[in-house]
């Protein structure tokens, strides 16, 4: 539903509430008055920027899960648990309330009940105000990004060669008998091999790098490469048998017909495999697509996005920008990296890209959920 549909179903007291709030003057005791007052307030552009502005980060954190989510309704328990995921800082305020946050969310006519028996004790957030809110984020967020006025003259562009590159890890594996560890990872020198055949080389993992949380392989294996790894062992590729690793029956069905990988697929495989350590990972792309159809410059794009992105253990906000973000987009063929020599690195996502970001959603339900065993030997 729109917002004039909820506040016609919201009762008269937190009608009044929301008016009160937008320092709206007329008679509280006509609904239809209070109305039309709350809906003259919030589509006045200067007043409503005026609230996007005075938002604190964490309530920014919290539209940007709200307004991206396509789930319907909200249960408090639900509300509560985003409200306190949204504040990353660790310092104690006891000022801070969550139960507060959605009362001001209700107050400023961003959060409604439902008014049917079953809905009335969910939250409800009307859609055009979801798009009223993207839209003010995106200009207080333009404002704040550096943008090229030319293309640059060099730039890098992986599409295609992802999929080019599982094809020949499949032919790798069904042309050679690959051997697995006792710990059931490939022998580096196996993995030196194939790395050679790739259209994109990447450095071995060293010792000293923390790494799980984005994959099953994940500690031993380099960000793209693990991503092949797992793309091809969660569609049943490829398979773990004792101390090989082997061709399943679709894999070699999938190599006999010559058939490739979409970008479609793979990219709503990073999704689900990438969510669990980066839950917001949906918006963030997203964002990507509003702010960077033209040539933008990294630094400035990740002063805007960091804020958004929670750390995750050892993985700061930073890193995870520039290496799970910036470089699997790039693999994926989602975005372009050049260099300015003012801006220094800048991207641009491409069109292809962007209709794949606008085109595909994960549910919350859909995450791969990676072995939590694993996870807590990689903290030790």
């Amino acid at each position: 539903m729109n917002l004039t549909d909820m506040l016609s179903y919201a009762d008269i007291y937190d009608l009044n509430r929301i008016a009160k709030n937008y320092a709206c003057e007329c008679n509280g005791n006509s609904k239809n008055e209070l109305i039309q007052s709350i809906l003259v307030a919030i589509n006045q552009k200067d007043t409503f920027e005026q609230q996007m502005n005075a938002l604190a980060i964490e309530d920014i954190r919290l539209l940007n899960y709200l307004v991206f989510n396509q789930k319907g309704a909200y249960s408090l328990e639900d509300l509560l648990a985003r409200v306190k995921q949204s504040k990353f800082e660790t310092v104690e305020d006891d000022k801070w309330n969550p139960r507060n946050v959605i009362t001001q969310f209700k107050q400023r006519g961003w959060l409604f009940n439902g008014h049917a028996q079953q809905t009335k004790y969910l939250f409800h957030v009307p859609v055009d105000l979801k798009r009223k809110i993207m839209d003010a984020l995106t200009v207080r967020f333009k404002a704040r990004i550096y943008y090229m006025t030319e293309n640059p003259n060099v730039y890098r562009d992986e599409q295609g060669l992802l999929s080019d590159d599982i094809t020949l890890f499949l032919k790798f594996i069904g042309q050679n008998e690959v051997q697995l560890s006792a710990d059931g990872y490939l022998y580096k020198r196996t993995l030196q091999l194939i790395n050679d055949y790739f259209s994109v080389s990447e450095e071995a993992v060293t010792k000293t790098a923390w790494r799980f949380g984005y994959g099953r392989k994940f500690k031993e294996y380099p960000s793209r490469f693990s991503f092949i790894y797992d793309y091809c062992f969660f569609h049943d590729l490829i398979a773990e048998k004792s101390d090989l690793l082997v061709l399943t029956a679709s894999g070699e069905a999938m190599i006999a017909a010559n058939q490739r990988v979409d970008m479609l697929q793979m990219y709503r495989f990073w999704i689900k495999l990438y969510k669990g350590a980066i839950p917001n990972i949906q918006s963030l792309v997203q964002w990507f697509d509003r702010l960077a159809k033209s040539w933008v410059a990294v630094s400035s794009l990740g002063e805007v996005l960091e804020p958004l992105i929670k750390p995750y253990y050892y993985d700061a906000s930073e890193s995870i920008y520039n290496q799970r973000m910036i470089m699997m987009l790039l693999h994926l063929g989602i975005i372009r990296l050049g260099e300015d020599a003012t801006l220094g690195p800048v991207l641009q996502v491409s069109k292809l890209g962007s209709s794949l970001i606008q085109g595909v959603y994960v549910a919350e339900e859909e995450a791969i959920e990676l072995d939590s065993e694993l996870t807590s030997k990689s903290l030790h």
